[in-house]
């Protein structure tokens, strides 16, 4: 909607995650190194792990582009599966049709049978599980269990497990204590710093954009930052109301009270919680939390992950569930609120869009009278009537003595063939010598129609 007027090729905060868009910042980098180094050296299983909307999925998209065609993906993102239907997932992703009333070892026998066809080949089998905070705990021994699959020498599917912060907190049970050893790469998204989040966004305007992209201010995205946690997909949310805010107001620099005025509007409408905001007291701007100060929720969070303990894990689930189902919530909420504006401005265009129709129609009505009256030019003299010849307005002169009505004028303008034809008719009724003109066209005559020469008398 807002492309067209701040020049962008498509709108660059959306909640989409595209690859094209990842920004590298330090933790994004290191955590795709990390991934790639656990993929494509059979390092067991890789773990990865991040706040709601740190983007984790984005960074996982990035790193399967990434792989050759000599690798084998499933992907499983609905991760609400009992240990049965979990394998079944697994097969069916693969592209393997389980049999209709097989027993589990079956299916196991099975994707036994599939992965070491897939390593004869020189393929690599690669399973990657999105959102594996959801599963239970029967059915990540069972995850385990699939990891027993190997020959002598290396495993014959490599598992990436990619979840929510209650992920760790839930391997860290004793019961899973098995699970948790056989974990060699792991790694922990944490949230932008103020800098980061500056070139986070400037980033992918300059993605998007047609020609000079268009930048925030440090100012702005200091706020942003600081309303956002410094969390990516929050980010989005507020950038993208920005924009479609300046684009209502016909806006097109970005300052501080239209971001003030977005951000007022987002946590009304509950799509986000006020954050702590930090006064300069020279300007009553304000200013972005140190790194320090946003490093330190993360910190605590790993910390209290690190205890085996079991009352503040289930603590931590619960409130991490909690915290997932009122991002849910507020992002439904900014979603209806964002289409809704969307429509209003659709429905104006479309206004707009009827009425210029509707003037150019009358328009061109106008000028097609233009065009069918006459013009009567009042600075040229009238011209007199063309005067008609002598002979068609004089009167007809009387009739002569001897019955003869023949003008004067028509006689005069008698041409030489009708005086010769007068002429020859003369010579011929015998009332006096034919001319020579006469007998020249009498011969003409009679030689055309094969009339034969006239007797005298």
């Amino acid at each position: 909607m807002y492309e067209r007027f701040y020049n962008l090729r498509e709108r660059p905060f959306s909640l989409t995650p595209d690859p094209d868009y990842l920004y590298p910042s330090r933790v994004h980098t290191e955590a795709l190194s990390y991934l790639r180094y656990g993929i494509e050296g059979h390092a067991g299983f890789v773990v990865v792990t991040g706040d709601i909307g740190s983007g984790k999925t984005t960074l996982l998209q990035a790193a399967l582009r990434g792989l050759d065609r000599q690798t084998s993906i499933a992907r499983l993102v609905n991760t609400m599966l009992d240990p049965r239907e979990l394998i079944e997932a697994v097969m069916l992703d693969f592209g393997l049709e389980p049999g209709h009333g097989w027993s589990k070892p079956q299916l196991l026998r099975e994707f036994g049978r599939f992965l070491v066809e897939q390593r004869a080949a020189g393929r690599l089998a690669l399973l990657v599980i999105d959102e594996a905070q959801n599963l239970s705990q029967a059915a990540l021994e069972e995850v385990r269990m699939l990891s027993n699959l190997e020959t002598e020498k290396s495993k014959l599917i490599q598992i990436v497990l990619v979840g929510q912060p209650s992920l760790r907190d839930l391997m860290s049970r004793p019961e899973l204590e098995q699970l948790r050893q056989r974990v060699t790469v792991s790694y922990h998204l944490r949230a932008l710093d103020a800098g980061e989040t500056a070139a986070y966004i400037n980033h992918r305007l300059r993605k998007a954009a047609i020609g000079a992209p268009l930048e925030f201010p440090a100012d702005v995205t200091g706020i942003i930052g600081q309303a956002s946690q410094g969390l990516p997909r929050k980010i989005n949310v507020i950038a993208d109301a920005v924009l479609l805010f300046g684009y209502g107001e016909d806006q097109r620099t970005i300052d501080m009270a239209l971001v003030r005025s977005v951000l007022a509007e987002l946590e009304e409408t509950g799509v986000l919680i006020p954050a702590p905001v930090d006064r300069v007291a020279e300007g009553g701007i304000d200013a972005p939390r140190p790194a320090a100060a946003q490093a330190a929720p993360a910190q605590a969070a790993a910390a209290q992950a690190a205890t085996p303990q079991a009352a503040p894990a289930q603590a931590a689930a619960a409130q991490a569930a909690a915290a997932q189902a009122a991002a849910a919530q507020a992002a439904a909420l900014l979603e209806q609120e964002l289409a809704a504006r969307e429509s209003k401005v659709a429905q104006r265009e479309r206004e707009v869009a009827a009425q210029q129709r509707v003037l150019a129609e009358q328009y061109r009505l106008l000028r097609m009278q233009a065009h069918a009256a006459p013009v009567v030019d009042s600075s040229q003299p009238a011209r007199p009537a063309p005067a008609r010849p002598a002979w068609q307005s004089a009167p007809a002169p009387a009739a002569a003595p001897g019955g003869s009505n023949v003008r004067p004028a028509a006689a005069a303008r008698v041409s030489a063939p009708a005086e010769r034809t007068m002429f020859a008719s003369a010579a011929a009724s015998g009332r006096g010598p034919a001319p020579r003109g006469a007998r020249l066209w009498g011969r003409v005559r009679r030689g055309l129609f094969g009339l034969g020469k006239p007797l005298e008398d």
